[in-house]
């Protein structure tokens, strides 16, 4: 279940330096024989360069605070990234709260992820990832110290990740819980049929990591966008630099997509950072360009404070 935050371009700025490898599907993935370092996020994060509303909320963030419990089997390792730096940078730009998202660096160890919800005095939720042999008690306790949802990373898995997304969907349903979904939505067979069988509210991270080669009309796409439309999804609006071919931000070739999220169904879209940014495949952002660019996909002013403010408040329960 656990693997690395998704990178779909050829090259990575990390040490040590990766090697090109033959997928045999067409692509070159670059691989390494051991988990490649990081590079932190942009210390000096600017404010935004647009009014926030008050509780404005970034909703996909992770936090790196203890070395000692990395699984082995990682794609990276990340560079230090505490809460307070992440609160840092969410009162620089104008955000006052947030939300912790389990990293696959973890596996099911959420404790830096909780730890920093628990001292957040309510500002800050949590997206736990569950161990396969997941008890109801162990949600009741996550439930009470912040957790509102679940994640799956299935990137590169989606058919082995059917079952234990299901199971996992089963499991969370009596507790009003999500399910946070890391998917190539272009990959995944049947998608907007499973999702729509699932009994609780399905979240697609960063956009549905669709190739932007494929376009709009990519059908798996499309799914995504009816499944929103219809009540059933939420969309992130986040990490577009996991798919843009362009180095550096406002990442244009990327506006089409969150456009079309939104135009979907506003009420169902959420913006996140992705701060500290780990694993990517260009050139370190500053923070407030990335929050830029949300104006320039939603430059209505009140469509924009709905997906900063009153989406989260409602599905992570500010």
């Amino acid at each position: 279940m656990f693997w690395d935050e998704g990178h779909p371009l050829e090259q990575f700025r990390v040490d040590p330096p990766l090697t090109p490898t033959p997928n045999g599907g067409g692509e070159t993935i670059m691989t390494s024989t051991e988990p490649v370092t990081c590079v932190g996020p942009d210390k000096a994060p600017r404010p935004a360069g647009f009014t926030l509303p008050a509780g404005a909320c970034d909703s996909h963030a992770h936090v790196f605070n203890d070395a000692s419990n990395l699984v082995p089997e990682r794609a990276y390792t990340p560079s230090p990234a505490s809460v307070d730096d992440y609160r840092h940078m969410l009162s620089t730009l104008g955000l006052s709260r947030g939300v912790i998202v389990q990293p696959s660096v973890y596996g099911a160890d959420n404790r830096a992820t909780m730890q920093a919800v628990d001292a957040s005095n309510g500002t800050l939720r949590a997206v736990v990832v569950l161990p396969d042999d997941a008890v109801p008690d162990q949600i009741t306790d996550l439930h009470a110290r912040g957790a509102r949802g679940a994640r799956i990373n299935a990137l590169h898995s989606e058919e082995r990740e059917r079952d234990t997304i299901t199971r996992c969907a089963d499991m969370l349903a009596d507790f009003g819980w999500h399910l946070q979904m890391l998917i190539d939505v272009s990959k995944f067979a049947a998608l907007e049929g499973f999702v729509r069988d699932l009994p609780v509210p399905v979240v697609f991270d960063h956009m549905g990591h669709v190739p932007i080669a494929q376009g709009v009309e990519a059908p798996g796409f499309q799914s995504v966008l009816r499944l929103m439309k219809d009540g059933h999804a939420w969309a992130k609006l986040s990490a577009p630099y996991r798919m843009t071919a362009q180095s550096h931000p406002p990442y244009t070739d990327l506006a089409p997509f969150a456009q079309a999220l939104v135009a979907a169904n506003p009420d169902q879209c959420l913006w996140g950072s992705d701060w500290p940014h780990p694993f990517i495949p260009v050139d370190m952002p500053n923070d407030g360009a990335l929050l830029d660019m949300l104006a320039d996909w939603v430059p209505d002013t009140a469509t924009r404070n709905r997906i900063l403010v009153d989406n989260p408040a409602r599905l992570y329960g500010f």
